[in-house]
């Protein structure tokens, strides 16, 4: 049971490039399945059959865990088999009569612009550590991305005359993204004025953002950036980490910029998480249908209201 499950982390490791998190989260995952199996008598993940599967998934569930997180172990326990599958280590996959737990999709929690323009603008940029922290605000409304991209750009990976930067997702999957002139401006500034202070003991290899140490800053430690700016503009709303992010894709739509640009620029792999994006304001959708449809109650009224004025 180890040596399979070894292998099956090298194959996660070398052969998916996977990033750390996700190694973690599936290894994690399946060692509670093969744990699981122990306990119940089986000495081989090769002998499980469905129903080892399903009572898995029916005890993460009782436990309290979301169906979110039950369905990631659902998933890694059926990469796990498919990768066993492949290795020609068994000819049957035990999970593939049994169906993902249903997810209900939630809204994400969204930033106005003013909101955001007010967080942005509170860094003192004076300081050379509000100087950085104003640019990194900067660029991750400006481009959209997630946090661990944010905090693993590279200096090379801006290509300031093409207003693009080069940014690795998910699966190390590369993509371009577009970057403002403004959020560009604030870069060069953190570059000029602040980086070489953080970087005096040469310990960045090349990574952008730097913290006090001189080293890649950590996602909590710039969560606390974004914490502290938001409850000095005093905003109540529930924020997390991909509070920007989502905000980005929100207001890209809201000023009419197609759906699979979005698409592109989030680095999502099916148009179907983009599409959330689309459901958030149903404020603005009410907006535009009573602005431009002919028959709408307030397109009406003015007509009547023009031919009073006749």
């Amino acid at each position: 049971m180890n040596e399979l499950f070894q292998q099956y982390k090298s194959y996660l490791i070398f052969e998916q490039n996977l990033t750390p998190n996700s190694i973690d989260a599936y290894t994690r995952d399946v060692a509670r399945f093969l744990s699981y199996l122990k306990s119940t008598g089986v000495k081989s993940p090769l002998n499980a059959k469905s129903g080892h599967v399903q009572r898995l998934i029916q005890l993460l569930s009782e436990m309290g865990l979301s169906a979110g997180s039950v369905a990631r172990n659902l998933s890694a326990i059926r990469g796990f088999y498919r990768f066993l599958i492949a290795e020609n280590f068994i000819d049957h996959d035990p999970t593939e009569t049994i169906d993902r737990p249903k997810l209900a999709r939630r809204l994400p929690s969204v930033l106005t612009y003013h909101e955001i323009q007010e967080i942005i603008s509170l860094p003192d940029t004076r300081d050379h550590l509000g100087l950085r922290n104003r640019a990194m605000l900067e660029t991750l409304y400006a481009c959209g991305l997630r946090i661990s991209e944010l905090l693993s750009m590279q200096i090379r990976d801006i290509h300031w005359e093409e207003h693009f930067v080069r940014i690795f997702g998910k699966g190390r999957k590369e993509r371009l993204v577009p970057v403002s002139d403004t959020a560009l401006r604030w870069i060069k500034k953190y570059l000029d004025r602040s980086r070489p202070l953080l970087d005096r003991f040469q310990r960045s290899n090349g990574v952008l953002f730097l913290s006090v140490r001189g080293t890649p800053m950590s996602r909590m430690g710039f969560w606390k950036i974004v914490k502290r700016y938001t409850d000095q503009a005093n905003i109540k709303k529930e924020i997390h980490p991909h509070t920007f992010r989502h905000s980005f894709a929100t207001h890209l739509l809201e000023n009419g910029a197609d759906l699979r640009a979005v698409q592109e620029m989030l680095g999502h792999a099916d148009i179907s998480t983009t599409q959330i994006y689309t459901h958030i304001d149903r404020t603005f959708l009410l907006q535009e249908y009573q602005t431009f449809h002919p028959r709408s109650a307030v397109n009406l009224s003015d007509k009547k209201m023009r031919r009073k004025i006749k």
